[in-house]
């Protein structure tokens, strides 16, 4: 996906570039000779990855909010990028039932001054919104959701991404037919990765955990979710944003997700998180600590994206486990080693 000089010298515009996704992301467009411009809030968590890989060192991050369209727009008119790729929201499910108004706000609000800044700036060919696979209306299936499915998320967070989907169709067939700039969608499965410092994410709860000695704590056990490392996401964006760059009729919506094996509860992966870590790392499962609704069954059918664009999964998730656990371990233990030791993680991603 990028190992072969397309990204080479391409403009790129990453919103939400300080998040965890999108400092994973802005390593491997740098890697690849990018001109890599982020639009981000200051880093979200303390520590962060961002500053961890000292990323302000090899990329330009303006300091903005997606809700500041003046603040957004100038920044898209002065950087004039070629491919945007949308990561900035407010990402925690929880957290959307707390802060209501600024989730919709952001995540709603946010894609419509992204793609109305946009659409006023003729550098742009390909634009990637990333949204997540809990915009669909959760039915319990056992199968896989596909991409003509009913968009309906149950929570704030999740209904936000699900007309966050419906803004950007709209603003496609409204402005962009015709205009030679593409617009996807991708709807991403549950990553697993180093670097993540989130509060009430399971990885990163189980890596303060462990860094404590203390046994982990897990919501909701026996909840499946498609589970894949960050670099598998990572790399589907990439390709979206790459094929439809070439071919204005790629652009779509697309689920990015894990196989079937990598489709596991809760329970299973805090149990490989604790093989894996050792140290008579233990869990149990919290009932208090799930006050809020979640799905108990989800998964993606990626059938579009492995048939159009020729994706294919890179890492079980045995593997992605290992590397997130090594990842945290190396933070902790030897931290001055951890930027080589990302860069080395993208590098064996990308042979395979």
């Amino acid at each position: 996906m990028i190992d072969d000089g397309f990204y080479k010298g391409k403009k790129i515009l990453v919103t939400g570039n300080t998040g965890f996704k999108g400092s994973w992301l802005c390593a491997m467009l740098l890697l690849a000779g990018a001109q890599v411009t982020g639009y981000s809030l200051e880093p979200p968590t303390e520590p962060n990855l961002y500053e961890i890989l000292k990323l302000q060192q090899s990329m330009e991050t303006v300091l903005g909010d997606v809700r500041d369209y003046e603040r957004l727009q100038k920044t898209v008119q002065e950087k004039k990028p070629e491919i945007v790729i949308h990561l900035a929201a407010q990402p925690i499910v929880r957290e959307s039932y707390v802060r209501v108004r600024e989730t919709f706000d952001t995540n709603v609000m946010g894609i419509v001054n992204l793609l109305e800044s946009v659409r006023h700036c003729s550098s742009v060919r390909s634009v990637l919104n990333v949204t997540t696979d809990k915009v669909y209306e959760n039915r319990e299936w056992c199968w896989g959701y596909r991409e003509h499915d009913v968009l309906n998320g149950f929570d704030p967070y999740s209904n936000s991404k699900s007309c966050s989907e419906l803004v950007t169709q709209s603003f496609r067939k409204s402005f962009f037919e015709g205009s030679g700039i593409a617009v996807s969608t991708a709807r991403a499965g549950n990553v697993i990765g180093g670097g993540d410092f989130a509060p009430d994410r399971i990885i990163p709860d189980c890596v303060r955990a462990a860094s404590k000695g203390q046994k982990i704590m897990v919501r909701n056990p026996y909840s499946v979710r498609p589970y894949q490392h960050v670099l598998e996401a990572l790399s589907a964006y990439l390709l979206i944003a790459r094929k439809q760059y070439e071919d204005v009729q790629l652009q779509g919506e697309y689920n990015v997700g894990p196989e079937e094996s990598s489709c596991v509860t809760t329970g299973e992966l805090v149990s490989m998180f604790c093989d894996k870590w050792q140290e008579g790392l233990k869990w149990e499962a919290c009932a208090e600590c799930n006050p809020v609704h979640e799905a108990n069954f989800l998964r993606l059918d990626c059938s579009k994206i492995k048939g159009r664009l020729g994706w294919n999964c890179t890492w079980g998730i045995e593997e992605s486990m290992g590397y997130t656990v090594s990842w945290s371990k190396e933070w902790l233990y030897h931290p001055e080693n951890i930027r080589a030791l990302t860069r080395e993680n993208i590098e064996n991603f990308m042979k395979h």
